[in-house]
């Protein structure tokens, strides 16, 4: 069965969970205890014995059992209300160790097949993911990283990155993270090349962001506005 929430495990034990059933998709962003429910209903713990897990777990440590069961349960109930529960989720993805890659202060002018795939990756982004859900841009995704191809470097990657954003000059809007990403992400493959597309969260502040990376990279970062670490829900 087709994925349709991906997690992204936060520290100190919290995680966030993107939906992608409907829309362009929503985050949650669990505490530490609604985050080990959920990573174990999402191991195929069944929910009664997760519950028993927790108490188990929380009256070990002193805690009264009959409040830990009420307030567990409570917060069962909450999860299905949102419809995770009934949900089919991906396994989280474990965070790497990457480098942040700067965004060059002086603009690298791109080469001619790399501003026509930039432009082609860009408009192709923007047509995905403002007029379908964003479901189907992750499964076309997913259907191109079937076809294997040559892994980009990161000065590559780097390059189409700079072509989609002199693309997005030529939009009248603003080109959010997940449409740039997903550019360049189209971009490479045009270009015979593979890069990575995650779409991640971070806790404090709560925030989600869509990022290429490539060789172990993560590609056109400007850290004045975009702060790390972010963990990844859906790396592809």
């Amino acid at each position: 069965m087709t994925p349709q929430v991906y997690t992204a495990l936060l520290p100190g034990g919290a995680a966030a969970v993107m939906d992608i059933r409907t829309g362009r998709g929503q985050w949650r962003h669990l505490n530490a205890t609604a985050a080990a429910l959920w990573t174990q209903i999402t191991e195929g713990v069944p929910l009664a014995h997760a519950l028993d897990v927790l108490c188990d777990r929380f009256t070990d440590q002193d805690a009264d059992r009959d409040i830990v069961r009420t307030d567990l349960t409570a917060l069962a109930a909450q999860l299905h209300a949102t419809g995770l529960l009934g949900a089919h989720p991906a396994p989280a993805p474990g965070n790497s160790h990457l480098t942040v890659r700067l965004t060059p202060s002086t603009t690298v002018r791109p080469a001619p097949a790399d501003r026509a795939a930039g432009l082609f990756g860009l408009f192709t982004a923007l047509a995905l993911l403002r007029c379908a859900p964003i479901r189907c841009s992750v499964a076309l995704a997913a259907s191109l990283a079937r076809r294997d191809r040559p892994a980009a470097t990161a000065e590559q990657a780097d390059h189409l990155f700079q072509a989609v954003r002199r693309a997005g000059r030529l939009w009248p809007g603003r080109v959010a993270c997940l449409e740039e990403s997903l550019a360049v992400y189209l971009a490479a493959r045009l270009r015979g090349r593979r890069v990575v597309w995650v779409i991640g969260a971070r806790t404090a502040p709560a925030a989600a962001h869509a990022w290429t990376e490539a060789a172990g990279e993560v590609i056109g970062q400007d850290l004045a506005d975009r702060l790390w670490p972010y963990a990844p829900a859906l790396r592809i």
